[in-house]
């Protein structure tokens, strides 16, 4: 199945679109491995920013450290964790841009009169510090939802049905767009049909994990459009 036939054969009425942060509309990832990848090869573990990407994308620092903790043989300095995150706010807030085709994304979705909103692993400082890089501070305001506001981040379904929850409608009006298999096993586990940005591989290990691959944002608002948004 293509995203287009997935979005043409959903049988709920669209409602939500919620999409993922990093990797989705912030291309913040290479980013973010790249700092993660210095910090860790300076305690110990070497490492390159593909290693951090292959091994961390989509997690947060909280299910990271003891994964850290088990390769290293030993517990982390005393606040490396909230230093390194004090550090990617400060280097995402001067060199984060967004992912091709995503801020056309959201205007166009918007164009359409659908809601949606932002669910990300990511703190709310470390989202705003990109948001506000990307200039769509004002535009993401009253949006998003952090990990940190719900009782389990990805890959439990809490984000998601917390973005959900937010706008009022039920878990099967929504649609979630992710790059991470992490963002996609919450989206399946929330109940929500996923699509799964894959703009350099044919997407088949997101499939694997129940999102349908499509290959650019710039697509995407004509795949929303697709679906069915009205109770016929």
């Amino acid at each position: 199945m293509t995203a287009l036939e997935l979005m043409r054969a959903r049988q709920a009425v669209l409602r939500l679109v919620i999409f993922d942060c990093d990797g989705v509309i912030a291309d913040s990832e290479p980013v973010s491995s790249r700092v993660v990848a210095e910090e860790l090869t300076g305690i110990g573990w070497p490492m390159t920013a593909a290693d951090s990407d292959r091994l961390f994308l989509g997690m947060t620092f909280f299910d990271m450290v003891p994964m850290i903790e088990r390769r290293l043989g030993h517990k982390l300095p005393p606040g490396w964790d909230e230093r390194v995150k004090g550090r990617l706010i400060t280097v995402l807030s001067s060199e984060v841009t967004p992912v091709a085709g995503a801020l056309e994304a959201l205007q166009g979705v918007s164009a359409l009169g659908l809601p949606w909103r932002v669910a990300s692993n990511s703190s709310h400082e470390e989202m705003h510090a990109k948001f506000t890089r990307m200039g769509i501070a004002t535009t993401v305001a009253g949006r998003v939802h952090s990990h940190r506001d719900v009782a389990q981040g990805k890959p439990a379904p809490d984000l998601f049905l917390a973005a959900a929850a937010a706008e009022g409608v039920a878990p099967g009006e929504c649609v979630v767009i992710e790059d991470s298999l992490t963002g996609a096993r919450a989206a399946a586990a929330a109940g929500m049909d996923c699509l799964g940005y894959a703009p350099h591989s044919d997407g088949a290990a997101l499939r694997a994990v129940g999102a349908v691959p499509f290959a650019s944002m710039f697509d995407l608002p004509a795949l929303i459009a697709a679906a069915r948004r009205e109770t016929p």
